[in-house]
């Protein structure tokens, strides 16, 4: 399709999975994240297999002084970014909110909420001038299902919500689509992370059912990306089909 597709957190789960989508189908890239040897690998792969181009964007979105710098450096076509998906995100933690750790919480707000935020507002200023585009956040249905332990992971998936709803009533004006993809349980690196490389805790979170995989999440974020100009889905929520919400999974024994 050729059109500018920039894709945060691209180094694994379903930020990956997305840029593997969207290569596919002959779209360029810009893919970030804080991993600039994974960036490299994955920009070699797609270039050799689908023959399309790629910029590789090595920033932590907590930054905001790399985010702005990096994303007004985009020079020549990269400056008209089409699509944006923001799917740099993670979990840390499952505590008691008495017995969390502080350090987790911040890392998430800054990660989950302001990160989204910081590339959102410096991709903007090129897509308000040319009254289109696209941005696409990766929410979760812990921002709608509270769960215990769940916490500020969950406030922040909230927020991501609440800001989904107020970008896209700002942006009518200059006709931007804004769609909040909430997927359920998807079997990535996400759990790992959460219990700080714990593998049999994180590999027990997908006990007894069938989780969704990064491209089923892959293959929704490109249906929502690839409709006509008059029509916008705000909102997707997609779970595995064991699972109900964001409480509810049913586990085989």
């Amino acid at each position: 399709m050729n059109r500018i597709v920039f894709i945060t957190g691209a180094t694994s789960g379903i930020g990956k999975a997305t840029a593997e989508k969207f290569a596919e189908n002959g779209d360029s890239l810009i893919i970030n994240g804080r991993r600039k040897d994974r960036l490299d690998e994955l920009k070699q792969a797609l270039e050799n297999r689908y023959k399309i181009d790629i910029l590789c964007a090595a920033f932590d979105v907590r930054n905001r002084e790399e985010v702005f710098e990096n994303v007004n450096a985009f020079a020549g076509k990269w400056a008209n970014v089409d699509i944006l998906v923001n799917s740099a995100g993670l979990a840390l933690g499952r505590d008691y909110f008495d017995e969390a750790n502080i350090d987790d919480w911040d890392t998430m707000l800054a990660t989950n909420v302001n990160g989204l935020l910081y590339v959102s507002r410096a991709v903007l200023r090129k897509m308000t001038e040319r009254n289109s585009g696209h941005i696409i956040n990766i929410g979760s249905v812990a921002g709608e299902d509270m769960y215990e332990r769940g916490n500020v992971y969950c406030a922040s998936k909230a927020a991501v919500d609440a800001i989904s709803n107020t970008m896209r009533i700002d942006l009518l004006q200059h006709n931007i689509k804004v769609t909040n993809v909430k997927p359920g349980a998807v079997k990535t690196e996400f759990s790992l992370v959460r219990f700080k490389g714990d593998a049999e805790t994180a590999s027990a979170v997908y006990n007894g059912f069938k989780p969704l995989l990064p491209n089923d999440v892959a293959d929704v974020i490109f249906y929502a990306a690839s409709l006509p100009g008059n029509v916008c889905i705000n909102e997707m929520v997609v779970t595995a089909t064991s699972q109900a919400d964001g409480i509810y999974i049913h586990r085989k024994k």
